[in-house]
């Protein structure tokens, strides 16, 4: 079995593969990990200082929405669309997300250039009008 050392040393080395850290961040996010296993294997609880370490956020909610691409705020994956990675990667439905750091309802959580993509293949496909038209057929039927 491997030392706590040795996991922390995995855990950290796995995180840094995918976000960049500078050498401070990543000797200290190694002890923090650390620290964590080693209470874990006492069985003791985590303090609540890590654990509200957890809950905020990576970055600024300005950086995290762009133009190509929306940052996730837990982990700072980026991304075109947040709801499905939330549910995969941190079992949090959006409402949740838009909870914890304080998003308004009118931000949408995709990037807006993925957003008009969409809106104008919709545009493109009549999508639209065929709604307007099924609207119309139905309040015709409810009529009769």
């Amino acid at each position: 079995m491997a030392t706590i050392l040795e996991m922390a040393a995995e855990i950290v080395a796995a995180h840094a593969s995918t976000t960049a850290l500078s050498k401070e961040e990543l000797v200290a996010e190694l002890v923090e990990v650390h620290k964590a296993l080693s209470a874990l294997e006492k069985g003791e609880a985590l303090g609540a200082e890590s654990m509200e370490q957890a809950a905020a956020p990576t970055m600024t909610r300005k950086k995290a929405f762009g133009k190509d691409k929306i940052t996730c705020m837990i982990c700072s994956k980026e991304m075109k669309t947040l709801a499905r990675h939330l549910k995969t990667a941190h079992d949090m439905k959006p409402g949740e997300y838009r909870k914890q750091f304080d998003i308004p309802r009118t931000q949408p959580l995709a990037a807006r250039a993925y957003s008009e993509s969409r809106r104008q293949m919709a545009v493109d496909r009549g999508l639209g009008e065929n709604l307007a038209k099924a609207r119309a057929a139905r309040g015709k039927a409810k009529k009769k």
